[in-house]
């Protein structure tokens, strides 16, 4: 497998929602299709109509995958007992005072229908005896965890891919937050429709903007980073105080002298290629 494209779903009428968005899915890429799901979609009835789907994709010659996060539902410190007895050919040790052991085991699982579907799920026991300051504990503290997939990957390969979900949960943080629109403005579907098109389109240029000059050297912040919220972008290149002066039948943009941040800005006209002269 060399690309997995992911799906973010919500829940809903989720059935429906996958039979109209998967088709649609196949016609924006030939790569294999990824759908990565937390632990609000664990149920036997949506896993079953995943390895359905999984069915029909490979019938037309596609690959499709998914991650579901396992919801333990009690389970977790109820069998704590078995749980310490399967994990025992699979502990390593981290650090001192905290070992975990991974391995992948198959379920079997039946739809509304009573078709058996035979699915694997990856493990992850954790136990902790100290914290990361060397302080013992007086009781060992477990966390058990566990991800539904079919993907044909090591344990650690799995929940790395299922990590990158909270990566996805960040964007969805800075549309809401950082470009104010948590709540729609309008009652109308057609103004609302309108708001976010053009949100759209200022979140695109706020991104290209921190990825081309507020990474790497350039960055007016300390810390090096790969990418940069859209609420430092504004904070750092839109927000600034300027002086308008009208001289010699001209009008200038004054930035007083911050000479960093005139140079990201800069920066970012040649790398967009703006002619000289061209008002940003």
């Amino acid at each position: 497998m060399t690309a997995l494209y992911p799906v973010q779903l919500w829940r809903g009428s989720l059935h429906a929602f996958l039979e109209r968005v998967l088709p649609r899915a196949q016609g924006l890429t030939k790569q294999p299709i990824l759908l990565r799901e937390d632990s609000g979609f664990d149920s036997q009835a949506h896993l079953a109509l995943l390895e359905q789907q999984r069915q029909v994709f490979a019938d037309e010659g596609r690959r499709l995958d998914y991650v579901v996060k396992w919801n333990p539902r009690g389970s977790a410190t109820a069998d704590q007992d078995t749980w310490l007895a399967v994990a025992a050919d699979y502990w390593e040790e981290l650090r001192p005072g905290k070992r975990q052991a991974l391995w992948t085991q198959t379920v079997s699982i039946h739809d509304d229908n009573k078709t058996e579907y035979v699915v694997q799920r990856v493990m992850r026991l954790v136990e902790r005896t100290a914290d990361r300051d060397g302080q013992l504990l007086l009781e060992p503290d477990y966390e058990l965890e566990g991800w539904w997939t079919s993907l044909d990957e090591a344990p650690e390969a799995v929940i790395k891919r299922y990590q990158a979900h909270a990566t996805h949960e960040q964007f969805h943080s800075e549309i809401k937050t950082d470009l104010d629109l948590e709540r729609l403005p309008s009652g109308k579907f057609a103004t609302n429709d309108l708001i976010l098109h053009l949100a759209q389109l200022a979140y695109n240029i706020l991104r290209l903007m921190g990825q081309l000059g507020m990474t790497g050297e350039l960055s007016p912040v300390r810390h090096p980073a790969k990418r940069r919220r859209i609420r430092t972008v504004l904070q750092e290149l839109v927000h600034r105080a300027a002086l308008v002066i009208h001289k010699a039948r001209q009008i200038i943009l004054d930035f007083g002298q911050d000479i960093g941040r005139m140079t990201v800005l800069n920066t970012l006209r040649s790398r967009l290629r703006y002619p000289r002269g061209t008002p940003c």
